[in-house]
């Protein structure tokens, strides 16, 4: 019997992918935002295919903002930016 993997939608380009493809962010219960690279972090979760097509698409639908329920700053995004690209 195989293992059934999980799917999530991207909130950039909005294609359900594996979830191990994706790359996860999350808002903490302190209110602030990182990026998850263990996928196991406590706090509410938005996934992101692991492309800057994605990140910028969802930066500009404010695509973060209702995923993760709360506003995000441009500082946030440059950040979250720079943090991708390193990966």
């Amino acid at each position: 019997m195989t293992k059934k993997i999980p799917l999530r939608q991207c909130v950039g380009c909005r294609e359900m992918k594996p979830k191990n493809e994706l790359i996860r962010l999350i808002r903490t219960p302190e209110n602030t935002v990182c990026l998850d690279k263990t996928g196991k972090m406590n706090g509410r979760g938005a996934y992101l295919c692991p492309n800057t097509a994605c990140f910028q698409q969802a930066v500009k639908k404010n695509a973060w903002n209702r995923a993760l329920n709360m506003q995000i700053s441009d500082e946030v995004n440059e950040t979250l930016s720079r943090e991708l690209n390193e990966n």
